[in-house]
């Protein structure tokens, strides 16, 4: 059975995907994130990232050894930490702030955020992998 930190977890991640998207998009209305970052933070992109957020929120709930699932989980974050490191690398976080407040805090935490999670996913996979090896 997963403990409940586990499960906290993956419900917190679901949240921030979900509730983070629908806040700092303003309901997916806010353009100026789009404009930023057209190809990730599109609509579509943020629709796909509340999408994630359900396939978290769901994790939360299977009561097996999801560390398989945890790993794809932070492959895909650390996917999205690249992606920012290169989106900070060639974009001022002043121009989106001097544009929209809700964007520029979006676009500063966002890649923090994807860290903390990626690291969380990398624990949950490696602390169930020790945990199946050493029931073998």
């Amino acid at each position: 059975m997963k403990s409940e930190r586990i499960k906290l977890g993956f419900i917190a991640a679901g949240a921030m995907n979900i509730g983070g998207v629908l806040v700092f998009s303003r309901g997916l209305t806010n353009e100026v994130i789009n404009q930023f970052d057209p190809i990730v933070m599109s609509n579509f992109g943020l629709l796909m990232i509340m999408v994630w957020g359900l396939a978290y929120l769901g994790t939360a709930f299977i009561q097996a050894n999801v560390s398989w699932l945890a790993a794809a989980f932070a492959i895909e974050k650390l996917v999205y930490v690249i992606a920012w490191l290169m989106w900070i690398g060639h974009h001022s976080l002043a121009d989106v702030y001097h544009q929209d407040l809700l964007a520029g805090l979006f676009y500063t935490i966002y890649g923090a955020n994807d860290f903390v999670f990626m690291l969380f996913f990398l624990w949950v996979f490696m602390s169930q992998r020790r945990s199946k090896l050493a029931d073998s």
